[in-house]
């Protein structure tokens, strides 16, 4: 299948390099492109792409708060939002994840990381560095505030089998499914499954949205 990809970013230049890019793998294509946050939620309504890629300093509607009208279109819930910024800051990361975003990146990174993040966030993976993950679980998920409350009651995680508990552990540690299967002596097959019936009984969109489920509800702490 072909990954549709919308790109939003107020310099031509970038959304054109980015288009080319893109445009030249075989398993993806540019459907649409967008100069500031509320044309890109326009755009994705009208377009239905499966990925945003979507830059946070945009004029007007910014990329956070068009992140956010994104994830929350209920006609848009086959959408995923990539964010791509010159700022990795940690509170830029922990808003644009509470507002929905599946995975956050430098524009510092590589050509060959950006499109493996494209497909790993259109996989329903969560795509964050280790030190930005790090840095955020510290610093944002584990302190109550008006924009970070817990995306699930505590009282969902009782929902979770001991081993649907144990896979979200490790998936909000950063391993991999791989990782885990490995440390659980499980195929990652069975593991996909665990994380999946996790995300549906907690009412999580992807796995970015159950790492913030996990840490605010301490089902996970901060070493």
């Amino acid at each position: 299948m072909t990954i549709r990809v919308l790109l939003a970013d107020d310099q031509a230049l970038l959304r054109g390099t980015f288009k080319l890019l893109i445009d030249s793998c075989a398993d993806m294509e540019v459907v649409g492109e967008a100069a500031d946050g509320r044309e890109a939620v326009e755009r994705a309504r009208a377009l239905q792409p499966d990925i945003v890629l979507m830059d946070i300093r945009m004029p007007g509607t910014d990329g956070l708060a068009a992140t956010r009208a994104i994830c929350e279109d209920p006609d848009l819930a086959g959408t995923r939002v990539l964010v791509l910024t010159m700022f990795e800051t940690e509170e830029y990361v922990a808003q644009a994840l509470r507002f929905g975003a599946s995975g956050f990146l430098g524009k510092y990174v590589t050509t060959d990381a950006l499109l493996a993040g494209i497909r790993t966030v259109a996989a329903g993976e969560a795509l964050l560095s280790p030190g930005a993950t790090q840095a955020l679980i510290t610093r944002f998920l584990t302190t109550p505030t008006a924009s970070g409350a817990a995306l699930a009651p505590m009282e969902r995680l009782g929902d979770l089998t001991p081993r649907e508990q144990e896979v979200t552990v490790l998936a909000a540690q950063g391993k991999s499914n791989e990782e885990i299967a490995e440390e659980l002596v499980l195929s990652v097959l069975t593991v996909r499954t665990h994380v999946q019936r996790a995300l549906t009984k907690l009412g999580a969109r992807d796995r970015a949205q159950l790492v913030v489920i996990a840490y605010q509800n301490g089902l996970v702490r901060p070493e």
